[in-house]
């Protein structure tokens, strides 16, 4: 029997391949949900014309005066590289000419405490890798964008989508940035900004492709309108963003691993008393959260039922709340809720 050929020259003894190493490093990507799995608000979400969460959790959509849209979870995917799920967002209400301070950007943020690791602000600074798949109707030069919120520092990178509704996968890399460190919290530190369209507020300058202050008018330059015809439709799905300057394989989590990194910004959760007692009848508990928060939760309570209840929450923490119902019959009362501490 033949034997292979062995490199030799390139083994090293208890050391696995740079690219299998690489593959194998747990929670690499910085970014949560990236396969877009995950959608606890809805799947699908119409006229909307300002900016907020929309559906697919943690990602954000930054809207200002620049078309109306439907954003839905969709099943359209790259054909044979594992994905279900990839968002969507479909022009409705076009806007061809945008004002100057316009913009439709797709987000997500970043808490301090979780991109320590990459050094920023000292001569070790880490480069940041971005790798997503993209499927549009429009083609052409869109902008990718870097955002250090603690100190207004910016870097941006273009790339193009090159087919008319064809799946395409991007790599983009930015330096590290050697000035100005993420402060160690669970606030606001970095942002990933995926640019849709923009005034000429953000695109009358030279883009700015080295890590500098931010000037708005050097941020999104060259950047396509995506609200500028109703047949627009824009996707995106494996969206990950690391440490260095390769883009590995798209890190896949399991769906309850993934449900709980999006649960610590949102929750949706359920409670219930039977209520039973003297008048006048008040019933409540405690709910502790499947995840805790980043911080302490906006609660809003919806779909009551038991005589229409008034919910009152009190001993809130990030672990969860305590809650009491008044004016409601003494029989039981119930109620879905909401926890949002996102960024």
């Amino acid at each position: 029997m033949a034997l292979s050929k062995v490199d030799l020259a390139n083994q090293v003894e208890n050391q696995l391949p740079q690219n299998l190493v690489a593959n194998n490093l747990p929670f690499r990507n910085i970014l949560i949900n990236g396969d877009m799995s995950i959608a606890q608000r809805s799947t699908s979400v119409a006229s909307i014309t300002t900016s907020g969460y929309y559906t697919v959790d943690r990602m954000n959509l930054a809207l200002s005066s620049l078309g109306t849209w439907t954003q839905s979870q969709s099943t359209d995917v790259p054909s044979g590289q594992g994905f279900a799920k990839s968002l969507k967002m479909d022009c409705t209400t076009a806007d061809a000419t945008p004002s100057a301070g316009d913009l439709l950007i797709f987000k997500q943020m970043f808490e301090g405490q979780n991109v320590q690791y990459l050094k920023k602000g000292t001569a070790n600074a880490v480069p940041l890798t971005l790798s997503f798949w993209v499927k549009s109707t429009k083609t052409g030069t869109f902008i990718a964008e870097i955002v250090d919120d603690d100190n207004t520092r910016t870097i941006s990178k273009s790339y193009t989508i090159d087919s008319a509704s064809t799946w395409e996968k991007k790599t983009i890399t930015f330096a590290g940035d050697t000035t100005g460190a993420f402060t160690n919290d669970n606030n606001l530190s970095l942002a990933l900004n995926l640019w849709l369209g923009a005034g000429t507020n953000f695109t009358s300058g030279t883009l700015q492709t080295t890590w500098g202050a931010t000037t708005n008018a050097n941020r999104a330059v060259g950047q396509v309108n995506l609200a500028d015809d109703t047949a627009n439709e824009w996707y995106i799905t494996g969206v990950q963003l690391e440490a260095g300057t390769t883009a590995s394989d798209f890190e896949f989590l399991p769906y309850d691993v993934n449900l709980d990194r999006c649960q610590r910004y949102y929750e949706i959760g359920y409670i219930y008393h039977p209520n039973i007692g003297s008048a006048p009848p008040e019933g409540g508990g405690r709910y502790s959260y499947n995840t805790s928060k980043r911080t302490g939760a906006t609660l809003v309570f919806t779909n009551t039922i038991g005589y229409n209840p008034t919910y009152n929450t009190r001993a809130s923490s990030v672990n969860g709340f305590g809650w009491y119902a008044t004016n409601a019959a003494p029989y039981y009362t119930e109620a879905t809720f909401t926890a949002n501490a996102e960024l």
